[in-house]
């Protein structure tokens, strides 16, 4: 019979955990696991959290223990005790361990244990004071021995020397402050990762599979073991399996930090998460559920909230350099009157705390609120580069332009209908995942035309797709790509090509067995709110507008008209070429954002300061890009810029009331102001100023409803 969580006894073995304290909806295990360490503890806390039923998982790594909330059912507890035994080799890439969080409980304990010890005698008094400070002064003495004078030693200094002189009270109160400042970060941050855990969700609703030679789309949620799923490039990989055939280049940077990225080729291990970049690959599916796939994403946002902001690092430098300032007054002081009271006092002037937390305080704030607004930051580092940003970079399709591209002209040729050569080219494009592509399949079934089966399919990016289609080589894509790269004779259509161009339209052509068969005309229209958005950016301090595209000159110049706002256009770009311009701006010494949504865009996303990818961008794209706008309304750019702005005034403020508090503060001290009092008014400043930092960063964003509004109106029109 399965054993319930309440029937599970202390001391029972799961693997190699051992439950230590059970209660009916909540079971502590300890285990040696923790011992290692190559393993990392937050990577399995978030594994742990991906089991159903599980409510909250939290990891003491010095405490070698687990702690599990879970809803009491029987089928929770087999599914826990499974992930228990059978831990993915994933958790020993190493990384960082599960850090333990300052909850509001702790703050409050701190604070009751202080006021508490005021109505005891002497030697209980003392001793609850050495209990509550004793932590913090280990943590100074640990950091002047392997990091030197840091904040931590200033910390642990003011607690001892009021501990040394009796004054408990000061001491208590100096280390619930200390905790409340890290309560406050613990829990923005806690906020801001929890939003962008669900933001990043895989979204991956169908995938391909073949099933009996044939390939077939099928909702994600019924993909089994033993499928064989295809992903072919620009795609995600969705399931975690074995290439069974096919080679592919794959980038899976976001899950194992590998920049390069990695051949792939059959009986080779590929993991959900991963994007392949070029190629195509069949995947035989040895694992699916979610569990993975969530605490990969979980390791990926840790990374990018531990990678810091310019301003942090300044901030953080800045309030390391201001410890010695403070020791060194303190003993100024001390030399000079003789007085251990008012050096004391000195000792408990902190600049270096509000300093130091602030800004990760407004920047998790920051990150939120955008994150609220429908623009996701990748790391806090994305914030600043966009403060900076003086030149922004458009790929022209889907950007500028709706992305809902749509068929309005059929031009065939060699004695095919209209219908043939549409059913021709949605065959071969049906596996391409490009707004293109989209269209053109879309058009084919809104037609009711079936389409052909394929027996192979080569994607070229940013050129076009070649598909064996009834024993015969079809050629669907660009005017370069089937004229200059494939040799396929094109003349006799030119005419026709250039009335189509000047109308603003994009071709696409299509060749069989060395023929050309048909042109496909394809109309993208500007964005209603395009014009209103580049007025907005200019306003935030958007000095220039480029437009990049593959686009014929005519189709560029078209949409150059309709939006003067754009200072230059150009055209006919390879995505090597778009790489090369983005990367010639930065040599002029322009600081500049790139938006795009495609495959094809990924090298100049990662080329910019800041790459930006539309909502429903490629998922290469995606994985390139620094920010993610997840609202369908491009007022979300300018919602960016001001998150960036805004942020960046929020930290700056803080400094300036940081060092003019303090310094005051300061000069009271030494005129004999008590540590008692100093300490207080030290501590309430800091505390005012880290609630400022959070309040300030993560109310809404002004822009925020225009978007929101947009937003709808665009899916509304859509409809």
């Amino acid at each position: 019979m399965t054993k319930t969580p309440e029937r599970i006894a202390v001391g029972t073995d799961v693997g190699r955990f051992r439950a230590a304290h059970v209660l009916p909806r909540r079971v502590r295990f300890t285990s040696p696991i923790f011992d290692d360490p190559g393993f990392d503890g937050a990577y399995f806390q978030a594994l742990v959290e991906a089991v159903p039923g599980v409510d909250e998982a939290r990891v003491n790594v010095r405490g070698r223990a687990l702690v599990v909330a879970h809803d009491g059912r029987a089928d929770t507890w087999d599914r826990l005790a499974a992930r228990l035994r059978d831990i993915p080799a994933e958790a020993w890439r190493g990384g960082r361990p599960a850090e333990s969080r300052m909850t509001l409980g702790d703050v409050g304990s701190k604070a009751l244990m202080t006021l508490a010890a005021g109505t005891l005698t002497y030697p209980a008094r003392a001793a609850v004071g050495w209990a509550l400070g004793l932590p913090t002064i280990a943590e100074g003495v640990h950091a002047l021995l392997t990091r030197g004078l840091k904040v931590e030693v200033l910390d642990g200094a003011a607690i001892a020397l009021s501990l040394l002189r009796g004054h408990y009270f000061t001491a208590g109160a100096i280390t619930t402050l200390l905790a409340l400042g890290r309560y406050l970060e613990d829990s923005t941050e806690k906020r801001s990762t929890a939003l962008l855990k669900g933001l990043l969700r895989p979204q991956a609703e169908t995938l391909w599979v073949v099933r009996g030679g044939v390939e077939s789309e099928i909702p994600a949620a019924k993909v089994q073991v033993g499928d064989v799923v295809v992903c072919g490039a620009g795609e995600l990989v969705p399931i975690d399996g074995v290439v069974s055939e096919g080679e592919a280049s794959v980038n899976q940077s976001s899950i194992s930090g590998e920049s390069v990225p990695v051949h792939k080729k059959p009986g080779d291990e590929v993991i959900s998460g991963s994007v392949v970049e070029e190629g195509r690959l069949l995947i035989a599916v040895d694992r699916v559920g979610s569990e993975t796939s969530l605490a990969r994403i979980s390791r990926f946002i840790e990374q990018s909230l531990r990678s810091k902001s310019k301003t942090q690092t300044k901030s953080s430098e800045l309030a390391d350099k201001l410890v010695p300032l403070t020791l060194s007054l303190a003993g100024i002081k001390l030399l000079t009157s003789r007085d251990m009271n008012q050096a004391a006092s000195v000792l408990t002037v902190d600049f270096s705390c509000a300093v130091k937390l602030a800004s990760p305080v407004a920047v998790r704030s920051g990150m939120y609120a955008a994150g609220k607004a429908g623009v996701l930051l990748k790391g806090a580092s994305a914030l600043d580069a966009l403060y900076d940003v003086d030149t922004i970079v458009f790929d022209k399709t889907g950007t500028l332009t709706t992305g809902d591209i749509a068929v309005t002209d059929l031009f065939p040729a060699n004695g095919l209908t209209p219908e043939e050569l549409l059913c021709l080219a949605a065959g071969a494009e049906e596996h391409y995942d490009h707004p293109v592509a989209r269209a053109v399949v879309r058009e084919a079934k809104a037609r009711n035309l079936p389409l052909p089966p394929i027996s192979r399919v080569d994607f070229i990016v940013a050129h076009g797709v070649s598909a064996a289609i009834d024993g015969q080589n079809v050629l669907v894509g660009s005017h370069h790509f089937i004229a200059e790269d494939e040799g396929v004779p094109c003349q006799d259509m030119d005419d026709t090509a250039h009335a189509l161009r000047s109308q603003g339209k994009s071709l696409l052509y299509v060749a069989r067995e060395g023929s050309l068969v048909g042109l496909i005309a394809l109309r993208d229209d500007p964005r209603p709110e395009a014009g209103a958005v580049l007025d907005a950016l200019k306003a935030a301090g958007i000095s220039r507008v480029v437009v990049l595209t593959g686009d014929h000159r005519e189709t560029a110049n078209a949409l150059a008209r309709q939006l003067p706002q754009i200072d230059e256009v150009h055209f006919e770009l390879k995505p090597e070429d778009k790489a090369a311009m983005v990367a010639k701006l930065k040599e002029s010494g322009r600081t500049l954002a790139y938006v795009g949504d495609g495959v094809n865009d990924a090298p100049a996303l990662m080329t910019a300061h800041v790459g930006i990818c539309m909502p429903k961008g490629a998922d290469l794209a995606r994985e390139a890009a620094q920010v993610l706008l997840l609202s369908e309304s491009l007022f979300a750019l300018p919602v960016a810029k001001e998150a960036a702005m805004r942020t960046n005034t929020i930290v700056k403020r803080c400094f300036y009331s940081t060092i003019g508090l303090n310094s005051l503060i300061l000069l009271l001290a030494g005129s004999g102001l008590s540590p008692l009092a100093s300490a207080l008014l030290h501590n309430v400043s800091t505390v005012g100023i880290l609630g400022y930092a959070a309040a300030a960063a993560g109310r809404p964003l002004s822009g925020a409803k225009r978007a929101e509004l947009s937003s709808h109106s665009t899916e509304e029109a859509a409809c």
